[in-house]
């Protein structure tokens, strides 16, 4: 027996599939037990036993074993399970039930003895039964045959059984019991394109989950997801539905009646999704936007499927939302650049690839360290580094620019509390907000929020409302926002003033603390009349309405002291620094009595 222990314990430590590993050990002992049959049975859910192994038995009598149920009148592996110890019948053709099992030379099972596997905490794993060929009880090495592979095989399947809830865990949704990601791409990898139409892609998003998050909280938004979830799973059968993101799903179509038509299976989808649930207690229906894509000629890969289908679902929501939409080649290439985008900054949020950067503000009568303007960087997969402005993200998708501003944020008064300890005192950080971040439901909590886990006074914080921006600031949720933020003390900035689309009117209509002057002006700054006249005239107005002025691209000498020598209070630019890691600003002086100089 101790040759037996060895190598099952062996074939379970490499991890081996458990069937192999039942089936060694049924045949171990029946070749210790002459005239004796042995088979393995696990428990499953519902209460019931299905076979792991049974190398001797015919499988017809196999079948007739599947699904037992555990009970007490379940016959003998039944009610073994059911009472948690050996059952015996010694006659089984007595018994109906079992007047016709027989094993693989056509021999009747005349007899068995089962015998419950029970694992470390008590719990019944399964049962191993040994058959005999006449009617009789075991005898005592039989017995005790039986006895010393119990452990072996409660080992073993508990070892299965935590095996299969890490895959479990690590393929599914754990909120919504959906395969997940992970699954998905799995799944993916093993598909081909090899024949047009042989199967498809639906992407959905949920148009209303941040809005119920944000009116109701997240225990509610979990129930819509809950229910969304569990309606696609059921109308989409037998086809399979994953939860790829916060709101995102993607469902696989294969079956013949989905695929045959695709636009019938997204709106039944839809209306399926429409119906009211009661979700934490508030009646309400999940609402989504769907884009489907067939396998079509030129897909070389599944990915390029996915990526019609998530095309085609940006589409849905852009211009139908709440609807479906069917990819075709000439979707629309503006589009296909704006998807693009949205996606290489999701990727990067997931894969934490956003670096910030910091250009020193000074003023520039003395030289002295002012403040710092803190600039996104997206590190690209091949290790490139691109300005996030060079993604248009305020063109794409609002709630991923959300994310992308929150990051900022977060990394920002993280160095301000290093610099902190260091004992630095750059003075206030500015980062860009998008419109959509001033749209955004909770965003002053969240931006108090953030402030206060590093304990940064919010006098430091300054928000650069970009050129981007402006075109949002009639709109009556975004003026109640910036009012808002500053109530808390935090400091609002006009980016890009005097250029574009910033202009004199916003100083009437939108409070602000700051002005920055654009580089279409600062350019001319000393050499150009007109430049140099309007800029002037801007500082006298902002001197008299209170607000700061900072001048943005300061490329030369020239211009350093042309500002100074009009009274602009701060700049920032080249000719005072490049840009700085966040490791480089506790050092940096800058060159003060230069500074000071060139403003004589």
């Amino acid at each position: 027996m101790l040759l037996l222990r060895k190598t099952i314990l062996e074939m379970i430590a490499r991890g081996g599939p458990l069937e192999s590993t039942m089936d060694r050990l049924c045949r171990e002992v029946e070749g210790r037990l002459p005239g004796v049959r042995c088979s393995v049975a696990a428990q499953f859910e519902l209460g019931l036993l299905r076979p792991v192994a049974a190398p001797r038995i015919a499988r017809a009598t196999q079948v007739q074993m599947e699904c037992v149920p555990v009970g007490p009148d379940a016959g003998p592996c039944g009610a073994a399970a059911y009472f948690g110890h050996t059952v015996a019948l010694i006659d089984l053709a007595a018994d109906p039930r079992f007047a016709d099992l027989r094993d693989l030379d056509g021999t009747a099972l005349a007899a068995c003895r089962a015998s419950p596997i029970i694992g470390g905490t008590g719990q019944i794993l399964g049962v191993l039964t040994l058959y005999f060929d006449r009617p009789r009880d075991a005898d005592p090495s039989e017995v005790a045959v039986a006895q010393s592979c119990l452990d072996l095989c409660a080992i073993a399947l508990e070892r299965h059984a935590l095996a299969a809830e890490r895959e479990y865990r690590a393929t599914h949704d754990e909120l919504t019991g959906l395969a997940n990601r992970s699954a998905l791409n799995a799944t993916l990898a093993r598909l081909g394109c090899e024949s047009p139409g042989a199967w498809g892609l639906i992407a959905l998003d949920l148009d209303n989950l941040k809005p119920v998050n944000d009116t109701y909280g997240h225990h509610v938004g979990d129930c819509l997801l809950k229910v969304a979830a569990s309606r696609l799973a059921a109308a989409a059968a037998p086809d399979l539905v994953y939860r790829i993101g916060g709101d995102e799903f993607l469902i696989l179509l294969q079956a013949p009646g989905h695929i045959a038509d695709i636009e019938a299976t997204a709106m039944r989808l839809l209306a399926k999704l429409a119906e009211p649930a009661d979700c934490g207690g508030f009646r309400m229906a999940p609402e989504a936007s769907m884009g489907g894509a067939m396998v079509a000629i030129g897909d070389r890969l599944p990915e390029a499927v996915r990526q019609h289908a998530d095309h085609a679902l940006y589409c849905a929501k852009e211009t139908r939302r709440g609807g479906f939409v069917r990819y075709w080649p000439g979707l629309g290439s503006p589009i296909t650049d704006r998807i693009r985008h949205m996606r290489e900054i999701e990727a990067a949020l997931r894969e934490d690839r956003i670096q910030t950067v910091y250009q020193p503000i000074v003023a520039l009568a003395t030289g002295r360290l002012v403040g710092v303007e803190a600039l996104c960087r997206i590190v690209m997969p091949g290790g490139a580094i691109r300005p996030a402005a060079d993604f248009n993200l305020a063109d794409s998708d609002a709630q991923i620019a959300y994310e992308l501003t929150r990051t900022i944020l977060r990394r920002v008064t993280g160095d301000m509390a290093r610099w902190r300890e260091t004992g630095c005192d750059p003075g206030f950080a500015a980062i860009n907000l998008s419109s959509a971040d001033l749209r955004a439901p909770g965003l002053v909590d969240e931006v108090a929020t953030i402030l206060g886990e590093q304990a940064i006074e919010t006098g430091r914080l300054v928000l650069d409302l970009n050129e981007t921006t402006h075109l949002g600031l009639k709109d009556d949720i975004a003026l109640s926002a910036i009012a808002d933020l500053r109530a808390t003390g935090v400091r609002i900035a006009l980016d890009d003033f005097g250029s574009g689309l910033a202009s004199l009117s916003h100083l009437v209509s939108v409070p602000v603390d700051m002005i920055k002057l654009g580089p279409a002006l600062t350019i001319g700054i000393g050499a150009d009349a007109k430049a140099t006249a309007i800029i002037a005239g801007m500082i006298d107005i902002s001197r008299r309405l209170g607000i700061d002025v900072i001048a943005e691209s300061i490329e030369s000498q020239r211009q350093f002291a042309a500002l100074a020598q009009l009274g602009c209070a701060y700049g920032q630019g080249y000719h005072v620094s490049r840009p700085l890691a966040a490791d480089d600003v506790a050092g940096w002086r800058g060159d003060a009595e230069e500074f000071a100089r060139l403003s004589a």
